[in-house]
């Protein structure tokens, strides 16, 4: 087993005297740079001219500099930007401005593990990722919990990297719960499998395979968002609370002989081999590859896909019923990221 690193085992006394540089005010950046300077840490933040974020973070008390000066003016830099970004803005502000001693952190590696970055050899480069979105690691800091977070070190020339990556990883509130060390690789390829083919892509698909085959059985569309998604958080707090077996220890035995009888029909063999090639493209750089060459080229297909996706019938049948549960929070996702 791994050993868990809580609040004991950081100091928040290695950034005495320093300067801390969030670039970028997203879902990360801004619950890092919230959370840091509530922790007594000083930092600056870092934006490109003419960003919506500007306005934003001097609202939230920071100092905002252009992100070139923030990469001068620091000791520690986090590149809280989208991975596709990240190289741009490194070629053009970071590597000019970035000098023997100082620290570059991400909290995803995959632009140093898929070299579309490429770090000198006298800065150390580690990786803090709380796992949990922005919104969060934001709340449990204010609620005076925090979000277990993963630490690594890809160079430690100043021998003092790994101290760095747990005060960061303490300033944010992931020792509060709990820190577990990994490696750029490890954390960046199992992090691309569980988006691609569990946690975003696999369980999508399965809801709105789920959706249109009852709606194409003949069943109502109301009928078959509640069974297909609606549900579904019901089962997984269920999972993340007790794990599989305590989940099906709350469920009915009917439940638990289609689960542990059809469940094996639905996601079979044929499934993990397709999981497994999806994670050999993710190990040779091909997901990546095809990835930046996406971007490079516009957003063409991914914005096609992602309207495609808005369009299914399950939205707008999932729109009329939520708009019937006063219990749950109405939440504009799409207006709270842009804010940022």
């Amino acid at each position: 087993m791994s050993k868990v690193y809580t609040d004991k085992d950081a100091d928040l006394g290695v950034f005495k005297g320093k300067t801390l540089a969030v670039l970028g005010f997203g879902s990360q950046g801004h619950a890092h740079a919230l959370n840091l300077k509530e922790s007594g840490a000083n930092v600056i933040i870092g934006l490109y001219e003419g960003s919506k974020s500007i306005a934003v973070a001097r609202e939230k008390g920071f100092e905002v500099v252009p992100t070139a000066e923030a990469v001068r003016r620091a000791d520690v830099i986090f590149v809280a930007l989208p991975d596709t970004k990240q190289a741009a803005a490194y070629a053009k502000d970071i590597a000019p401005n970035l000098s023997k001693g100082k620290t570059l952190l991400f909290s995803h590696g995959f632009s140093v593990h898929f070299k579309t970055l490429v770090p000198p050899k006298d800065v150390d480069v580690i990786l803090v990722a709380p796992k949990g979105p922005g919104h969060i690691v934001r709340r449990q800091f204010v609620e005076g919990k925090g979000v277990p977070a993963l630490i690594a070190v890809y160079q430690n020339p100043s021998k003092k990297a790994k101290k760095t990556a747990l005060a960061w990883a303490k300033g944010v509130g992931g020792t509060r719960a709990g820190v577990i060390e990994t490696t750029f690789k490890e954390e960046t390829e199992t992090d691309l499998f569980g988006e691609q083919t569990v946690l975003c892509g696999g369980a999508s698909a399965l809801v709105q395979a789920g959706f249109e085959v009852l709606v194409e059985a003949g069943y109502s569309p109301e009928m078959a968002y509640f069974e297909c998604l609606h549900e579904l958080k019901l089962i997984v707090d269920l999972m993340n609370e007790s794990g599989i077996a305590g989940m099906r220890f709350s469920i009915s035995e009917t439940a638990k002989w289609g689960d542990v009888t059809v469940g094996p029909k639905i996601i079979d063999k044929s499934v993990k081999k397709r999981m497994k090639a999806a994670l050999k493209d993710i190990q040779t750089g091909k997901f990546a590859k095809d990835w930046v060459k996406e971007y490079q080229g516009g957003y063409k297909r991914y914005n096609a896909l992602l309207a495609a996706g808005e369009k299914h019938g399950i939205e707008k049948t999932g729109a009329k019923l939520r708009s019937l549960m006063p219990w749950m929070q109405k939440k504009n996702l799409k207006g709270a990221q842009a804010a940022y």
